[in-house]
């Protein structure tokens, strides 16, 4: 039988483990006012550029792509996993959640202002991420903006690095290479926030937020 590939292993990963998640993390940014305030950002440029609709990429249950809404955006979430896309849906009726895959997005050229990616590609192996950076960029209007969240690596010799995540095979990226992958997909980097672990953490690594702008050509 042949081995599942990694979008198929992680969407059957995140549906077994769906119920747990949403308990665990649906309330995840009451304790991390950075993670608001860069949120916060993004929503202040994505509005600043004409406030077109907004992608919430990995949405998982949803809670994130509501608070996006709470920020004054129209935004609404994609991930590969339909227990995920469910249980968002339940949660918040009135938004639009949909299943789909980062690599393929049934999204118009140009049609958003507004690409979130909060975790969505640890899962992604290396000589795959920039095919999907590359549909980031096809889906932002001129202008538009990409917020990606993602684990450090410790060692700058180490751009990549595998690590045991609790529900599907992970990855940590050096932030200097992978803002260097965003600029080789036409998304130049305007702010970048990074997070030391905190004790009460349940993940104790470094955490970067990246603020990406595709260029107006």
């Amino acid at each position: 039988m042949a081995e599942p590939d990694a979008l198929t292993a992680t969407r059957e990963a995140y549906d077994d483990a769906a119920p747990t998640y949403a308990e665990l993390f649906s309330d995840s940014l009451r304790d991390r006012p950075l993670d608001r305030a860069i949120l916060g950002v993004f929503a202040e440029v994505v509005r600043a550029g004409g406030n077109r609709p907004v992608a919430d990429l990995g949405c998982g249950p949803g809670h994130v792509t509501a608070h996006l809404e709470e920020l004054g955006l129209t935004a609404f979430g994609i991930d590969a996993s339909p227990a995920m896309i469910e249980l968002a849906r339940q949660a918040c009726p009135g938004l639009r959640f949909e299943v789909g895959s980062m690599a393929a997005l049934d999204i118009a050229d140009g049609a958003l202002g507004g690409v979130l990616s909060r975790w969505s590609v640890i899962h992604t192996p290396p000589p795959e991420l920039p095919g999907i950076l590359a549909e980031f960029h096809r889906v932002l209007a001129p202008g538009g903006h990409l917020l990606i969240g993602f684990s450090a690596t410790a060692d700058p010799s180490h751009p990549t690095q595998v690590f045991d995540h609790a529900v599907a095979p992970a990855y940590r990226w050096w932030p200097d290479h992978l803002a260097a992958m965003l600029r080789t997909a036409g998304l130049a980097e305007v702010a970048r926030m990074v997070r030391e672990p905190q004790p009460t953490d349940r993940r104790q690594f470094r955490e970067i937020h990246l603020l990406a702008r595709r260029s107006e050509s």
